[in-house]
């Protein structure tokens, strides 16, 4: 059986950052890792859940609004993947930092926080969001350099 992309790279390589995962034709997946994996330091439900509700709708509301596909949580609670239509990755780096800044400036109820638009409501935290945030953030402006690629093993 063919292995998936993402089981190909070294995951005790990876560190916090973005990276492209994959190019389908046009659809572009993003690997937005907000921590190191198998460090043992892992998101936990509240705050994937909160930053998936507050990311999704910003992102949803930014200049890529036309070409955002999909932005979710991995299941190894270590990022976020977000799918884009024709992308251009530095425009997509811009928008993922003013998203962030979004975020981290928002005053209110986590987006989608009500029985009616969420199936687990009750599990969303907007400080949470804002720490992940705030921290992913920290990672993105401190590398001026970014290339979008995997390190190699």
């Amino acid at each position: 059986m063919q292995r998936i992309t993402s089981f190909t790279v070294d995951h005790d390589l990876l560190e916090p950052g973005i990276y492209i995962s994959r190019v389908d034709g046009d659809v572009t997946t993003y690997d937005l890792r907000t921590r190191k994996p198998n460090s043992g330091c892992y998101m936990d439900d509240l705050t994937m859940h909160s930053v998936e509700h507050m990311f999704a709708t910003f992102v949803r509301n930014s200049p890529l609004t036309e070409d955002v596909l999909y932005f979710g949580p991995m299941g190894c609670q270590t990022g976020f993947y977000l799918l884009v239509r024709n992308a251009d990755h530095c425009r997509v780096l811009e928008t993922v930092k003013q998203v962030l800044r979004e975020i981290l400036a928002y005053e209110g109820p986590v987006f989608g926080a009500s029985r009616k638009e969420c199936g687990n409501y009750r599990c969303l935290n907007l400080e949470a969001a804002q720490l992940e945030c705030r921290n992913y953030l920290a990672v993105l402006e401190s590398n001026p350099s970014i290339d979008f690629k995997y390190r190699e093993g």
